[in-house]
């Protein structure tokens, strides 16, 4: 069973799935209502485009950020599968500052706060991963993820994070006592 750690940023999935619904419904009365061909088809083609982002908004509604599963921590950073890290090699987790990747205003690069998590540096292989740039960053052992695109970032987040992962490393170790 998948445990989820950290959400997706609701809010902002949910008024992008309103709003596509509203241009859904909208393009749709125009193809009820208008006689001419040109107008039903551009009307048809902008409906069916507005509910595939619909789609698109509840598939990543429930897709968290972050989760557990079977002795991996799941980062969806990807767009597609998550990547599966071993919860041992994720050392720790702690709060950072970065460009939000959001449109700028007056010049002013935006800023927001991310969740950064710190992988060991004895797995190399996890050192990098391509991940969505407006979702996070992957680089050098750290996993960056925008603050923008998950549930609000706090102090209590972190902790609850690093608790359940330091859980894991007591029950691991305890396991591991027993099988000798």
């Amino acid at each position: 069973m998948t445990e989820i750690w950290l959400h997706p940023n609701r809010r902002a999935l949910w008024s992008t799935l309103a709003t596509f619904a509203a241009v859904s419904a909208l393009a749709l009365f125009v193809v009820w209502k208008f006689e001419s061909l040109v107008a039903q088809l551009l009307a048809g083609l902008l409906a069916l485009l507005a509910l595939l982002m619909v789609g698109a908004a509840a598939v990543e509604l429930r897709r968290p950020r972050i989760a557990y599963r079977d002795g991996k921590v799941l980062f969806n950073l990807r767009g597609s599968a998550p990547a599966a890290v071993p919860a041992e090699v994720v050392e720790a987790f702690f709060l950072g500052q970065g460009p939000a990747h959001l449109p700028t205003i007056h010049s002013e690069v935006p800023e927001c706060v991310n969740l950064v998590a710190r992988l060991s540096e004895k797995a190399p292989e996890w050192s990098r991963v391509e991940v969505k740039p407006a979702l996070g960053q992957w680089c050098e052992g750290y996993v960056t993820i925008r603050g923008t695109w998950c549930e609000p970032l706090t102090v209590d987040v972190i902790r609850r994070l690093n608790r359940r992962l330091r859980e894991l490393r007591e029950a691991a170790a305890a396991s591991a006592g027993e099988a000798t």
